[in-house]
């Protein structure tokens, strides 16, 4: 009984690799008396492979079962040359090689035609995970040119940090044109050794629009669907948002959108004047905190859906909204309007920088 357990426990630890996972397996069906035949077609491997693990398990138990490390000798580098590595690993590649970056191999191999000596791709690859590089990888960015920047800034950080006595912080935008998308051909889902399958072309359904806000002190999202985008949409939204927290100070944290600042919503906010909207600076979405849950739901449920029609989507939608409202947490906002201000600064200089060398 203890070794079964102990088996159970290696094909149910979140800590232990799927493939030693399946090893347990193959002996627990063992000892239920399957045949090796089955137990193959079970485990998606070949009758041999069943023969291997229970004999390793029979001569070595559990540790039978687990990997081995089995690693080259170590590396004998010059220091020159790890110099070297770091240095071009922080640059782009020379324009003369036709690449837009390094790969852990590129450059390898560029080192051995620049500098006569062979290193493996393993190292140059442990050598950035050693000093947290990441040269194949690529971000964005772009630089607001709205003059009123700093001052917006600071107005939302504020309401982030240090928000007013029970008042209500609302992070609002909307999510457009978001495409029920049908594969041509049945989902293949998650089964024993096999990852989910789906086919790579598809079959377009419809767009919906989804309106959302986040309410930035709780964590809980209120949101809906609509089949067009315009000030009379956000309108009808914005008031099913702002209705739970009546009687309160609503601050509402949105875009500079044309729709955001029709007649009719201005008329609104006048005579609702317990309802204040805080714009964000032009081309910094980024500091909208929705913008980081609509990240969340576009990754964990809307990219990788299936959807027969737009019905189908905007129920999945509400239903992501309806599970994460089970459990919300409030996205953590730690960076100050000053630290935020700072590295826009050093970001124009090093663009001045760049401009002013490339027009040399």
């Amino acid at each position: 009984m203890g070794q079964r357990d102990e088996l159970q426990g290696l094909v149910n630890s979140p800590d232990v690799a799927a493939t030693v996972g399946t090893r347990a397996r193959i002996v627990l069906w063992w000892a239920e008396g399957r045949l090796k035949k089955d137990i193959a077609a079970l485990a998606g491997v070949s009758r041999p492979t069943v023969d291997l693990w229970l004999a390793r398990y029979a001569a070595g138990g559990l540790a039978g079962l687990l990997d081995h490390r089995r690693g080259a000798g170590r590396e004998q580098v010059s220091a020159s040359v790890r110099a070297r590595v770091l240095a071009l690993s922080r640059t782009s590649p020379p324009a003369e090689t036709g690449l837009s970056h390094w790969s852990s191999r590129e450059l390898a191999a560029y080192v051995a035609r620049t500098e006569g000596v062979s290193i493996s791709h393993h190292y140059v690859a442990k050598l950035w995970r050693d000093n947290k590089l990441t040269p194949h990888r690529q971000g964005t960015f772009k630089i607001s040119k709205d003059p009123e920047f700093a001052e917006k800034v600071a107005d939302i950080v504020g309401l982030y940090l240090e928000p007013p006595g029970g008042a209500v912080v609302l992070s609002v935008d909307e999510k457009t044109q978001v495409q029920a998308l049908d594969r041509t051909q049945p989902l293949l889902p998650i089964t024993f050794a096999a990852t989910e399958k789906r086919t790579y072309d598809y079959v377009r359904h419809g767009v919906t629009n989804l309106f959302a806000a986040l309410n930035v002190g709780t964590g809980e999202v209120f949101g809906e669907c609509y089949p067009v985008r315009d000030g009379a949409a956000f309108l009808a939204f914005l008031k099913a948002a702002v209705k739970p927290h009546a009687g309160k100070e609503i601050h509402v944290v949105l875009d500079n959108l044309s729709t955001h600042t029709t007649p009719d919503i201005q008329s609104w906010l006048a005579a609702n004047p317990d309802v204040r909207f805080h714009f964000t600076p032009k081309g910094a979405s980024w500091i909208n905190q929705i913008e980081t849950w609509f990240g969340n739901i576009t990754r964990q449920s809307i990219r990788r859906g299936t959807f027969t029609s737009v019905t189908v989507l905007i129920k999945q939608i509400r239903d992501y909204i309806a599970h994460w409202n089970t459990n919300p947490a409030p996205f953590t906002w730690t960076a100050t309007a000053d630290e935020i201000l700072a590295k826009v600064r050093l970001v124009q200089a090093n663009i001045k920088k760049l401009v002013d060398n490339n027009g040399k």
